[in-house]
Order: C-alpha cells, then structure tokens, then sequence
C-alpha cells in the first residue's frame, strides 16, 4: 500500500499514514498495562470514550462497545445483543434473514446464537427488494443481518423500507459495516432504521491488517439496547474522572480480555481526529469516484456483473475470456508479472468467476490508468497467447502452485 495500488475487494486495504502508527506507540499507550488503577490511565480511558462518542455520530447510532476484536467478533457481538434483547422480552424467537450478498461469516454468527439462517436472494439490480423480505419475515424471525454497501459494492437502496418491514414484525436490523468506507459522513444507518452495527476499525479507520490482524470490530446500537453492550463500559464518574464499570445487569458479558486491541483504538482515533468530519466524508467520495472510474474504464473489457453505480467496489467476471479458456485465477497470476496483487478472486459468490476490485480513496487517476493499462493488455494476452496467463506468474519468486495436490497433500511441516 505504500508503494502501489493494493485492490483487494471487501477489505478496504487503504493507506494507513504513518502519524497513526507514531500515537499509537507513545510510550503512554504501548507501555500502558491494562491493569493499573482508574487513576493512572485516564488518558486511554478518556481516548476510548471519546472514540465511542465519535463513532456514534459517524454512524448516527446511540452507543458504543469498542471491545470486539475484529469484525467477525463485532459481529457476533451484535448478534448476542440482538439474543439477549428478545430473551429478555420473553420472545423465542429461531430465525434470521441473510442475503446472498451478506458477509460470508454472517450465517455462522447467527447460527452460534441459536438462529436458523433464511437465505433471500437479491434482485435483478443487485441489491434487496422489500417484496423479498416481506416473503419471509415473520413473528418467528428475530430480523435481518444486511451487508451495507453490499458484496457487490452496491448500496442497499431499500434499506428504510426493509427496515420498516423487519421492524413491523417486532425484528431487529442488524447491518455489516465492514464497508463503511464508502459510506462515512454521507450516510446515516440509524435514520435508514440500523439497530445494531459493528465496524472494522482496521479496514476503514485506519490499521495495517495484512496477514491477519491487528483488528478492532466495534458494536454500535440504538438506544434501546445499549443496556446489553459488552463489559466493563466506560463511564464518566460526577468527578469529570473516567471509570471502568460492570454495573450493567442485562448486558452480555465480556467479550475479550481486557479492553479491546487498544494499539487499534489509537490509530482510529488518531486518524479521526486528523481527518476530521469533511476530511472522513471526502475520504469516501474519493474511493466511491474511484470504484466507479474503473467500472467505466474496464466493462468493455471484463464482463460487469452489475451495470449500475457501485460505491467503494467494483466486481467484474471471466466471462469474456472464457471463450479462450483462460479464468479469473489466470488473470490474477498474471496480473502479478506486472507488479500488481491481484483483486479478490471467486467472491462474492452471486457472481460466478468474480474479480472483486476496490481501489480506496488515496489513489490517483494515474496510478489507476497504470493499472486499467495491465488489466487490459492481460485481456489482449488472453485473445492472441492464453498460454502465458495459464503458466502465470513468471516473474515472482515462486511459481505456479499446484493447488489440488495443496489442498488434497498439504504440507504442514515448518
């Protein structure tokens, strides 16, 4: 990411500029042991409520657990939220809605709260239709979990009627805000009737998150089940001192040792802070003009699975250059002979063949035509000598796997 475009769709693998990184390490912080007094750390506990109070507003939700550790975490912390709503209501209920479009941990994190996934299919456009969901939703369904922006990287435009509709059968909506890159300061999920919604502190705000972690997934919810949020809460004693409580009865517990990823909660406030509220909504016009650049340089050339305005990401597929017998996995080895990582390959699943591109808000058009200028010379290659993408890469320090014997021989040997 420092050195050139990283466009890995679904991820948001965005510039993380380095005064981030610099915070975080101040010895105040780094140093910091999660189990001094209150006396001693109200600096972190002050950071931390005021990081809440941030990502409240950004959301237009009521309140804040910065506990999860990453977003699948978040998740599901939004998921025992929403459990422990309906137990308390006495409400039993054993369902819940997930589209073809939702994040790919969204069943399991419904089924380990006891919720049997109804999948619902998207509409010719991409995205929900409120007749789809009026289908299935019912009094034995506890709501809907919903992807916003989407899989496709396109934006739920009926989202305040579904909305309407889950909550007119007593149903809570639940929305993956793993893409709020697309989305800061431009829209507001609690007025579009979001109950609960967690993010990915590491895609959009902020933290390197190559190769598996750090990570950091807050839950954001309405008023009316922030009783149930994750302990110990911050809370701001008469004294204007900052405290760690757990007197909260209804909530669900502790999630995670300590605090949360703190190291994660310092870049986020920091870039937040540095930023500022134009500076995060110009971020997401920037990757939404970005995305839909590259759309429109590149669906002549690659099959578009979804001709309409995107907003971070794009998804094309294989489907022209099928004809030569050459698949999304060629057109990413050889992508990298040209010193690119491929996108995200083969997801979302609704497109067969997916090449999922997501270019974020810090590249500009000429690192852009760079790589439009690969992707389409890798197109031509395809047409005249198919042989070179199928023996792809050539030029990196490892070639080809064979990925049957892989997966089927694994070696797991250090």
């Amino acid at each position: 990411m420092d050195t050139g475009l990283y466009p890995l769709g679904s991820c948001t693998m965005k510039y993380n500029p380095k005064t981030n990184e610099r915070q975080a390490g101040l010895s105040g912080f780094s140093n910091s042991h999660p189990l001094l007094p209150e006396s001693l750390c109200q600096g972190a506990l002050r950071l931390m409520a005021d990081l809440e109070r941030f990502l409240a507003e950004i959301t237009g939700m009521d309140a804040v657990s910065l506990q999860p550790a990453a977003g699948a975490h978040g998740e599901l912390a939004g998921m025992l939220v929403i459990h422990a709503w309906f137990k308390q209501k006495g409400d039993s209920r054993s369902k819940i809605i997930i589209p073809d479009t939702a994040h790919g941990t969204n069943p399991a994190s419904a089924a380990l709260c006891g919720y049997s996934p109804v999948p619902v299919s998207s509409s010719a456009e991409g995205i929900l239709s409120p007749e789809a969901i009026a289908a299935v939703m019912d009094e034995e369904t506890a709501g809907i979990m919903v992807t916003n922006p989407n899989t496709l990287g396109l934006f739920e435009n009926h989202l305040k009627a579904i909305s309407e509709i889950v909550h007119a059968k007593g149903g809570l909506v639940y929305a993956d805000g793993a893409n709020m890159n697309a989305v800061m300061g431009i829209a507001d999920m609690g007025r579009i009737g979001v109950d609960v919604l967690h993010l990915n502190l590491h895609k959009t705000f902020s933290t390197p998150h190559g190769g598996g972690g750090p990570g950091a997934g807050p839950v954001c919810v309405k008023k009316h089940l922030e009783p149930f949020l994750p302990v110990p809460r911050i809370v701001q004693k008469d004294t204007g001192q900052y405290a760690l409580s757990e007197d909260f009865p209804e909530s669900i517990g502790k999630l995670l040792t300590f605090h949360g990823h703190f190291g994660v909660l310092v870049r986020a406030y920091s870039y937040i802070l540095s930023m500022g509220a134009e500076g995060l909504k110009k971020a997401s016009q920037l990757a939404v003009l970005n995305a839909n650049y590259l759309k429109e340089q590149l669906k002549d050339t690659f099959h578009l699975a979804y001709d309409r305005p995107c907003m971070h990401e794009c998804v094309f597929s294989d489907r022209y250059q099928q004809a030569y017998n050459v698949t999304t996995l060629d057109i990413a080895k050889r992508l990298m002979d040209y010193g690119y990582h491929p996108p995200t390959i083969y997801f979302p699943l609704v497109v067969h063949g997916a090449l999922m591109m997501e270019p974020t808000e810090t590249e500009s058009k000429e690192d852009l035509d760079q790589y439009i200028d690969a992707l389409k010379k890798i197109a031509e290659e395809a047409k005249e000598t198919p042989d070179v993408l199928r023996a792809a890469p050539t030029r990196c320090k490892v070639r080809r796997l064979d990925e049957t014997a892989a997966a089927r021989k694994p070696c797991l040997a250090g």
